[in-house]
């Protein structure tokens, strides 16, 4: 975090930022969410990455791994935005409540807490019109689909995988901990230098931390994924444990792990590019906010 910037310029970065990242590793995201779903109920041996990827090209074309694209931009700015806002607010509180420049581990899992579950709970309708957008190849827009969801099923069905997902704040805290207090590092190294961390760091530090959370918290993801299908009006009682013995049952622990190359691939790809963008439009509004600042002082 940048004590020099308003929790609204990291916002407004990191929003710009994932959108940024995501339309670039998309296809990959799409690929994942075939393989978590399984919607066929194929067998394990079946259910294969390059199966899903021609039978998306055979019927769609490449423009079939883009499905859902508009949706998930549109997820994805939010998310960042309302994520990096809260995270951005918070850390500032904790800083000026200890009285110290920089958060230690413990404020740091808090700071990432409490953004994680406003996030969870005010994006989980835009992630669940998602994931019917993509696997449904639908071309119908984010807020139709929130309305048709309502309209057919309930609001209930707009949280189906909040409990998952709210599970999964862990997932950013691991990330953004490990981010943070390596960026502490990487900047208390810097001797004698600007103490800014460079788009490059940014690109690596964020790829490590999205690689440590994404293997630790995936059989979670994959819940979520599946109970965002659920069209059923009961579906907010069914418990996360009840869905993982059905999954175990029917295709063993690896149906928990579908598509985790992929995902993975496409988290620390993303996350790393994100970083990358969001430090690289933070550092330059930065500098512009500087040069506005120092024009008005001479006026």
């Amino acid at each position: 975090m940048s004590d020099s910037a308003d929790p609204l310029v990291h916002a407004l970065a990191g929003a710009a930022g994932g959108a940024l990242a995501l339309s670039v590793t998309y296809p990959l995201s799409t690929i994942t969410m075939k393989l978590q779903n399984n919607e066929d109920g194929k067998e394990r041996d079946e259910l294969t990455a390059k199966r899903v990827i021609l039978d998306i090209l055979s019927k769609d074309g490449v423009l079939g791994l883009y499905s859902g694209l508009e949706s998930a931009l549109y997820g994805m700015t939010v998310t960042n935005f309302i994520y990096y806002y809260f995270y951005e607010k918070t850390g500032k509180y904790f800083k000026m409540l200890n009285k110290v420049s920089q958060l230690s581990t413990t404020n740091t899992m808090m700071t990432g807490a409490i953004a994680g579950v406003i996030t969870a709970v005010a994006t989980n309708p835009v992630w669940v019109a998602n994931t019917r957008i993509t696997l449904k190849k639908s071309d119908v827009s984010t807020l139709r689909t929130i309305k048709n969801i309502v309209a057919k099923e309930g609001a209930q069905n707009l949280f189906n995988g909040l409990k998952p997902a709210l599970i999964l704040v862990i997932n950013p805290i691991i990330q953004y901990t490990i981010f943070e207090q390596l960026k502490i590092i990487v900047l208390n190294s810097q001797v004698g230098k600007k103490r800014n961390l460079s788009a490059n760091w940014a690109f690596i530090l964020g790829a490590i931390g999205k690689i440590a959370a994404t293997s630790i918290t995936y059989p979670y993801i994959t819940l979520k994924t599946r109970m965002h299908m659920s069209t059923s009006s009961s579906a907010k009682g069914e418990s996360s444990s009840s869905l993982v013995l059905e999954i175990l049952k029917k295709e063993g622990i690896a149906g928990l792990f579908n598509g985790f190359f992929y995902k993975l691939s496409q988290s620390v790809l993303t996350v790393a590019l994100l970083f990358y963008f969001k430090e690289g439009l933070l550092s330059s509004t930065l500098k512009l906010l500087k040069i506005i600042r120092s024009r008005r002082i001479k006026t």
